[in-house]
């Protein structure tokens, strides 16, 4: 005797046709036309081997063995939809875990997450900040926030949201800080810079895209992550490099100066959602961090 079921499909189909006793609803239901049900239920007998429905003047009619088919699918697709009901349930009260490097949280993140909770209240968003190597496939993250290269592995749903713009910055207070914002990019070779052992590809990146040779450079103070490397820019402690998102913010109060502009990286801020745990919250969320970044 075979154990192997029927086809899904065709099971759901009569399953709605004989609860609703009736074809045309059962379509309208399943959001299907009339003749794809009717094909879904003769592949079912077919299947089986018996009829389920008999015709009855205009209608249709459950045979013996369709009454019986009926009362089980009818059990099984009902405690389907409920446990899924559950499941969708569960899902929404609980929090949503997005891990984020630090400095992306502090900088760019954090001053919009009141906003993010008025125009996204069922997120319920929990963060979890790191500074190290991020590892978006670790249990209890629901997605990752961060700026990577691609390619994107397959076990991944990845949102791009912006590329990454890089360029450096100083504070006003910096002592050479108006000799330098009217300075060309060279500039700079005469300048101990600051940089982060996080970012250590950001300042070869810029001087080739400026055709500046990366071993000119003088490589002054450097820090482990790059919040630290922003504040002692903010500091006037030197020329720090950084992603234009995360000092937009300072660069419109005028805290801090980019007298170079930026130029576009390989990285991209995405959001990493590991494709098993993929839910809907996460596509919301990229749809607002998309708007938010183009507003920046």
């Amino acid at each position: 005797m075979s154990h192997t079921l029927p086809p899904l499909n065709a099971l759901r189909a009569f399953e709605a046709a004989a609860r609703l006793q009736s074809v045309s609803q059962a379509a309208a239901e399943l959001s299907v036309t009339h003749g794809a049900v009717s094909r879904q239920i003769r592949l079912l007998e077919d299947d089986l081997g018996l009829a389920l429905f008999v015709k009855e003047g205009r209608g249709v009619k459950l045979t013996d063995a369709g009454l019986r088919l009926r009362d089980v699918a009818g059990e099984a697709f009902e405690r389907l939809r409920e446990v899924c009901a559950e499941l969708r349930q569960q899902t929404a009260d609980a929090p949503f875990v997005l891990g984020c490097p630090g400095s992306l949280l502090a900088r760019w993140f954090i001053p919009r997450l009141d906003r993010l909770n008025r125009d996204l209240p069922e997120l319920r968003l929990q963060l979890s900040a790191s500074e190290g190597e991020l590892d978006p496939r670790r249990p209890g993250l629901d997605a990752t926030l961060w700026y990577a290269e691609p390619p994107w592995p397959a076990d991944m749903q990845v949102f791009e949201l912006a590329t990454e713009c890089i360029g450096p910055v100083l504070s006003p207070h910096h002592p050479r800080a108006e000799a330098l914002r009217r300075a060309p990019a060279t500039a700079l070779l005469e300048e101990s810079l600051l940089h982060t052992a996080s970012r250590p590809q950001a300042w070869p990146a810029w001087a080739r895209a400026n055709g500046i040779e990366p071993g000119r450079l003088q490589m002054g103070q450097g820090f482990e992550h790059l919040y630290y490397l922003l504040e002692a820019a903010l500091a006037g402690l030197g020329v720090a490099i950084a992603p234009q998102q995360l000092v937009a913010d300072d660069l419109r109060q005028g805290r801090l100066l980019a007298p170079w502009g930026f130029v576009e990286a390989r990285a991209r801020l995405a959001l990493w959602v590991p494709a098993r745990r993929l839910d809907r919250r996460a596509e919301r969320l990229a749809d607002w961090l998309r708007h938010e970044l183009a507003e920046s």
